[in-house]
């Protein structure tokens, strides 16, 4: 029995993966600062540490690779600090109380090595500090976007292509060519505000895609209805371009005028900031016209290109 060590009594019961650990807990102790290049964010060109060591770096149980605090039992196994936690504190190797024994060592050894973006095979070939690999991932220009469909909790990543492909096909979202459209939505029973998109439309426009969000929901207890674009692309280049939706009836009409969000951006981010046209619903019914128990707005709009 190794000193100071018991043996536990818990068994590990799942070795599924946990997610990536948190960048604001790890300790920037790279020994300088490297090379800048197009990514933007600290990374070099050339050969990466490939000696074996990184693999000692692989958690055991969810085969991430491990970040300070890392953690060892009595008999020298080592785990991350999440999975830690998911094991009860049971060593999944020896099955000995892990305790508060931190492997310092390998946290050190850690700062030595240098290892490619973990997109290298969509693009990405810049080499990277050990400590500074996942704070670049977490914003690579070349990591896969995820599917902007609202209507459900979609899983789907890809490029922009695979995606408008996925849209089209699995989604049946409408396609359209052009930068202008002319919108119409009716709902029969407006009483009715669902937490739930109404219709996602992609334009092709200037030789990229946008996505037209319209839909009910609620702000506090104020029913609401909101048209939003975003871009099929990175926030630098969605603030290339901008666009306006009107809506209006009866001799009345709201403007608005912005800058599509990029899909990096979820979704609920966007519509939680109210970064769109907000109809108030007895606005929209007196838009609506005729005896305000059916919705019918028509949104009309435009996407440019700033110069």
């Amino acid at each position: 029995m190794a000193p100071g060590g018991s043996t536990c009594k818990e068994v590990l019961e799942t070795h599924s993966r946990v997610s990536d650990y948190d960048i604001s807990t790890a300790k920037a102790e790279t020994n300088g600062a490297p090379t800048k290049s197009p990514v933007g964010l600290g990374g070099k060109c050339g050969v990466y540490s490939d000696n074996g060591v990184h693999e000692l770096l692989e958690c055991p149980v969810c085969s991430d690779l491990m970040y300070p605090p890392i953690h060892q039992c009595p008999n020298g196994h080592t785990l991350c600090s999440n999975c830690k936690i998911r094991v009860r504190n049971c060593c999944p190797t020896c099955r000995y109380d892990l305790g508060n024994i931190r492997c310092l060592a390998l946290e050190k050894v850690a700062e030595s090595l240098e290892l490619p973006c973990r997109y290298q095979t969509l693009g990405c070939h810049d080499i990277f500090p050990y400590y500074g690999k996942l704070k670049h991932e977490q914003h690579c220009h070349f990591r896969p976007y995820s599917c902007p469909y609202a209507g459900s909790e979609c899983s789907i990543t890809g490029d922009i292509l695979a995606l408008v492909a996925h849209l089209k096909d699995d989604h049946k979202v409408d396609m359209h060519d052009g930068c202008t459209f002319n919108h119409r939505y009716v709902k029969s029973n407006p009483n009715e505000v669902e937490n739930a998109t109404w219709m996602l439309t992609v334009f092709n426009c200037f030789g990229r895609q946008f996505c037209l969000h319209f839909e009910a929901f609620q702000i506090g207890t104020a029913p609401v209805y909101m048209a939003f674009l975003r871009f099929m692309g990175d926030d630098n280049e969605a603030k290339k371009f901008s666009y306006t939706l009107e809506v209006g009836g009866n001799g009345r009409k709201l403007i608005w005028q912005g800058i599509p969000r990029s899909i990096r951006d979820s979704h609920r981010k966007v519509r939680d900031s109210q970064d769109g046209l907000i109809i108030q619903r007895n606005l929209a019914l007196y838009f609506s016209g005729g005896d305000r128990q059916e919705l019918k707005l028509r949104v009309t709009g435009r996407i440019w290109k700033e110069e």
